[in-house]
């Protein structure tokens, strides 16, 4: 893994997330890789005396943009198609609801820890030891969640989804996203 804060080859724009891969199962690995790297950044500033403000930035940018988006992927979006294709046996419901309350949870705990990083890539210094409490809170949590989503959903996904899924699943995250991409799409209106 890199080091916190670093994102081999990729630029700012990459780190929000712009784009959506043509297999949208690895485009949902890929936010997972950079939810990862930004918890890593979180607890990398949780624990500095004089935390990168440029560091700060760039775990804000992430978590206003990027992450929201991404959960209202996975539950507008990924979450309804799993509970269509899932057989019973798969008992995928109470694995997904567990991650709608993780999403909820995180959405609660989010502005605080947008707050934080905010406050400290304007003014700079140090956490307070409640926002310190708070971000590596936020970031344990995260870690918990993924790995569900990747041990669990995923492989789920790969298994019961059919091609159509998945060229629906990409074309309504190009949609939300609002961009253009040369890719086949889904003709169809937003999930």
């Amino acid at each position: 893994m890199a080091r916190a804060g670093t994102y081999p080859g990729r630029d700012a724009q990459a780190l929000a997330g712009g784009d959506v891969l043509p297999d949208p199962l690895s485009h949902f690995a890929e936010e997972h890789l950079r939810q990862r790297e930004v918890c890593a950044m979180l607890d990398t500033l949780a624990a500095a005396a004089r935390p990168d403000r440029g560091m700060a930035r760039a775990a804000l940018r992430y978590l206003s943009t990027a992450l929201p988006r991404h959960m209202r992927d996975e539950a507008q979006i990924l979450f309804p198609l799993l509970r269509q294709r899932s057989a019973p046996e798969d008992e995928i419901n109470d694995t997904l609801r567990r991650l709608n309350a993780d999403h909820a949870q995180s959405t609660r705990a989010l502005d605080a820890v947008i707050a934080a990083l905010g406050r400290l890539a304007n003014s700079g210094g140090a956490l307070t030891a409640e926002e310190v409490t708070t971000i590596t809170g936020f970031a344990a949590h995260e870690r918990r969640h993924l790995i569900v989503e990747n041990a669990i959903v995923l492989p789920l996904a790969r298994v019961v989804l059919t091609a159509g899924d998945l060229e629906a699943l990409r074309g309504a995250m190009v949609r939300r996203r609002g961009t253009v991409q040369s890719d086949k799409t889904d003709p169809g209106g937003d999930s």
